[in-house]
């Protein structure tokens, strides 16, 4: 008997993951929970467990192929069984699937091209909430305008368009079934879906080029090529498109703010560097960055509306009562900002522990989705690159995230004289709808007032 392992929704209903490699062959036997794949989502490089015990069949995937959620992997049959004929008989739609692992979700419904979910409104009124839960497969609701399209009973299954149309509407970020179309038997047009962007104020792509040249085989080639250059293509995938289409959506709805304050931060490197040295506190390794993300969560507590989301579905402003403290790390598959859970009830010691974790895991390529969803603010060490200052983009659905830049030997007026201290400067980008410019100012000024004198942190509470 042959049983097809599906691949399951790893997270965030994300649509596709990429195969990095497979870790079986044809012909191995295989434990159950057994790792029998490693896949790339939009948020991380995953393990892939056997939900099955028995001998590989079929790989039905390639390293580099990017595979739609359930989409058959790979096949497993029983010891002692003959391999399947290559004809093979799909089962029927009310067979019982065998039960996949805990962790994996709920049972995936579909056996061959993934199916939209329906869109058709009942006694043909669409409720806006409706609406926006159908379109969430396509985009988050901060990316797409809240109306519906002129004739809602007309939103079929699958909008009906042209490829080109599909990927101009995809760049522009716009979800077709909410699009009417006005082309023969309401085929959606690249007009249809300009008029669409127009009215929803989102600037409209370049036209693209025809994909069918004057000449059946002709190339554009440069008249005078670099020698020994050449171009290389990296397929835009996993970790980076995702950081990519949030950043811009980032960028682009929330209406962001950027203010900066230098700090002399000479007590906060004096008091790292005795605690190395103390016996009873070296192995927590605490650095400058963890007395930085104590000082925010401390800071938050006076500024909660720099711990808040705009949920602009529900017309609502979202205040957390804890911080979830996202740290922006850099790694090979591009930038992740997992999160510390919990970071204000942490002392500074766990606080510097959790970080420590945390950015290893991150560079590991080890971070699951779960730890890299529900941060409240984010801190992005751009000192580590050695840069003082720069302009953060906003990690999606957050109010704040804070630049901490590279800690530098400067002339410093102390004391009413010119010294060389330890300066730092604190860059912090803020969504404008939720935070006005006095209270980014006391925000800053808190931290550094933190930074400046460690001790000051006795009298936040």
């Amino acid at each position: 008997m042959t049983r097809d392992f599906h691949l399951p929704d790893l997270g965030e209903g994300l649509p596709d993951a990429e195969l990095v490699q497979w870790l079986v062959k044809e012909g191995d036997t295989v434990a159950l929970n057994q790792s029998i794949a490693e896949v790339e989502t939009a948020k991380a490089s995953i393990e892939l467990p056997s939900p099955f015990a028995g001998v590989v069949r079929k790989l039905h995937a390639r390293p580099g192929d990017v595979v739609e959620v359930g989409s058959v992997i790979i096949s497993f049959g029983e010891e002692g069984d003959e391999a399947p004929a290559p004809e093979t008989v799909e089962p029927a739609a009310e067979e019982k699937r065998t039960p996949n692992l805990v962790g994996y979700g709920a049972e995936t419904r579909r056996t061959g091209r993934p199916q939209r979910r329906a869109r058709t409104a009942a006694g043909g009124s669409t409720d806006t909430a409706v609406l926006d839960a159908a379109v969430l497969e396509a985009a988050p609701h901060d990316a797409i305008p809240d109306f519906a399209p002129a004739d809602s009973a007309a939103v079929t299954e699958r909008p009906r368009s042209t490829p080109p149309v599909r990927a101009h509407a995809k760049q522009l970020g716009i979800d077709l079934a909410l699009v009417s179309g006005t082309g023969r038997d309401g085929l959606i047009t690249r007009e249809d879906v300009d008029a669409f962007a127009a009215r929803a104020g989102v600037a409209a792509a370049p036209a693209a080029a025809t994909t069918e040249p004057e000449h059946e085989h002709e190339e554009i080639v440069p008249e005078a090529p670099f020698e020994g250059g050449g171009v290389t293509r990296i397929p835009i995938r996993g970790v980076r498109r995702h950081t990519a289409e949030a950043m811009v959506r980032s960028a682009f709805t929330a209406p962001h703010v950027t203010s900066f304050h230098t700090v002399d931060v000479t007590k906060t490197m004096e008091l790292v560097a005795a605690l190395k040295t103390d016996p009873q506190y070296a192995d927590l390794r605490i650095g400058p960055l963890a007395v930085v993300a104590k000082a925010v969560c401390l800071a938050l507590g006076r500024t909660p509306m720099l711990n808040s989301s705009w949920d602009d579905a529900a017309g609502e402003i979202v205040q957390y009562g804890y911080v979830n403290l996202g740290i922006a790390a850099a790694t090979d598959r591009g930038l992740v900002v997992p999160n510390v859970v919990g970071a204000d009830r942490m002392s500074l010691g766990r606080l510097a522990q959790a970080l420590g974790e945390l950015t290893r895991t991150a560079r590991e390529g080890r971070t699951t989705p779960a730890q890299m969803m529900g941060g409240t603010f984010t801190i992005t060490n751009i000192g580590a690159l050695g840069i003082e200052a720069g302009t953060p983009i906003l990690n999606p659905g957050e109010a704040g995230i804070l630049g901490v830049g590279a800690v530098q030997r400067r002339p410093w007026e102390y004391q009413g004289q010119v010294a060389l201290r330890d300066v730092v400067t604190l860059s912090l980008s803020f969504d404008h709808r939720l935070v006005d410019g006095a209270e980014g100012a006391r925000f800053l000024r808190d931290v550094g007032d933190i930074l400046q004198e460690p001790g000051r942190a006795l009298l936040f509470g």
